[in-house]
C-alpha cells in the first residue's frame, strides 16, 4: 500500500454522531448500557444512518478534492469498532469518500487528534471538544438543528465565525465582562493597531483560506469555491482592530457583519452558511434554527 500523508491537507475530525443522526442510538449509549447500544447497532449495520447536523458542510467539504485530494475526512468516535461498520456504511450509502476512522469504545478519542494533525474537530460531546480545545486543536460541539430548506449556493463552502474567543482571542472579551462596554471600546479603539492574538479557530480559517486561494486559482477544476463571514456583536470604532488584525495575518474574509447586539440569526438566515462557530451560546441557540451550528467551547463566557 503505498505511504499516504497528511501533510498540506485540511484535516476534518469528526464524530460519527455529528456526520449522521444517531440520536436514538445515543440515548441508548448515555442511559449506561453499553451493551444494549453495541446490540442495536449491531442490529443496523445494513441500516444507512440519516444525515446529521455536519453532514452537509463535510460533502461540500469533500468535492474541493475533485483534481487533488486536500481535504481529509476522519471520524473519531465513542463508538465500538464494530458500530464504526455502520458509520462507514453510511459513508458509502450517501457517497461520502471517507476511508479512515478511529473507534475508541466509549473512551475520550480527543488524544488522536495530535497524529491527525487535525484542522478541526466536530462532535457532539462538549467534554471532548473541552478537552481537544484544551490541547489546541480547532474544536466545536455541535448544536442538534431542525430541518433546513435546500441552500441556495450549491458550489460554495459558506462558513460564518464569530470573532472574540473564536477567531481571535478573548483578551477583549475579558475587558467587556470585567469593565463594560465603554472600556472595551476604548480598550480596542486604544489598541487599533496591535493585532489580536489567535483564536481557537484561527488555524482553521487559515487553512480554508490557503484552500481557498487554490480555489479561485483558474487551473483549479473543482466548480466548489470558498466564502468566509465575520459576524461579530463588535461595531464601529471596535471593528477596526478586528479587520487590521486579519490584515496582520494575511487572511482574506469575504464578509464581514459588525452587528452591535443586533441577533445574529436574521443575519446568518440571509448568507445561508454551511456551518456557524460562536463562542457564546446565546448566539448558538439563535443561530442553530436556521444553519448548522458549533459551539466553540473556550475563552471567559465558558470559563465556568
Amino acid at each position: 500500500m503505498p505511504k499516504f500523508t497528511l501533510e498540506d491537507k485540511l484535516v476534518v475530525a469528526i464524530s460519527s454522531r455529528a456526520l449522521f443522526d444517531f440520536e436514538e442510538e445515543n440515548r441508548v449509549f448515555e442511559a449506561g448500557d453499553l451493551a444494549s447500544y453495541e446490540a442495536l447497532q449491531r442490529s443496523r449495520l445494513e441500516m444507512p444512518a440519516k444525515p446529521g447536523v455536519a453532514f452537509g458542510l463535510i460533502r461540500k467539504l469533500l468535492a474541493l478534492n475533485a483534481d487533488e485530494q486536500r481535504v481529509e475526512v476522519v471520524i473519531l468516535s465513542r463508538s465500538d469498532p464494530i458500530s464504526g461498520l455502520r458509520a462507514f456504511h453510511s459513508c458509502r450509502e450517501h457517497g461520502l469518500a471517507i476511508e479512515r476512522g478511529v473507534f475508541t469504545r466509549g473512551r475520550s478519542p480527543f488524544a488522536y487528534l495530535k497524529p491527525l494533525r487535525a484542522s478541526l474537530f466536530l462532535s457532539a460531546n462538549p467534554e471532548d471538544v473541552r478537552d481537544a480545545l484544551a490541547a489546541g486543536f480547532p474544536a466545536a460541539s455541535v448544536l442538534p438543528e431542525p430541518p433546513r430548506a435546500s441552500s441556495r449556493y450549491a458550489d460554495e463552502i459558506r462558513i460564518a465565525f464569530d470573532g472574540d474567543a473564536v477567531l481571535f482571542s478573548d483578551e477583549a472579551e475579558r475587558v467587556f465582562q470585567s469593565d463594560g462596554l465603554s472600556a472595551f471600546v476604548g480598550h480596542e479603539t486604544d489598541k487599533r493597531n496591535s493585532p489580536l492574538p489567535g483564536g481557537p479557530l484561527k488555524p482553521l480559517l487559515a487553512a480554508l483560506n490557503k484552500l481557498q486561494r487554490i480555489a479561485d486559482d483558474s487551473e483549479n477544476t473543482s466548480s466548489m469555491q470558498i466564502r468566509t463571514a465575520l459576524v461579530t456583536a463588535r461595531s464601529a470604532p471596535a471593528h477596526e482592530r478586528a479587520i487590521r488584525t486579519l490584515m496582520a495575518w494575511d487572511i482574506d474574509i469575504d464578509e464581514a457583519m459588525f452587528l452591535g447586539g443586533l441577533d445574529k440569526g436574521e443575519f446568518l438566515r440571509e448568507f445561508e452558511p454551511d456551518f456557524f462557530f460562536d463562542d457564546q451560546i446565546r448566539h448558538c441557540e439563535s443561530a442553530r434554527v436556521v444553519t448548522a451550528t458549533g459551539h466553540v467551547l473556550s475563552g471567559i463566557a465558558n470559563a465556568s
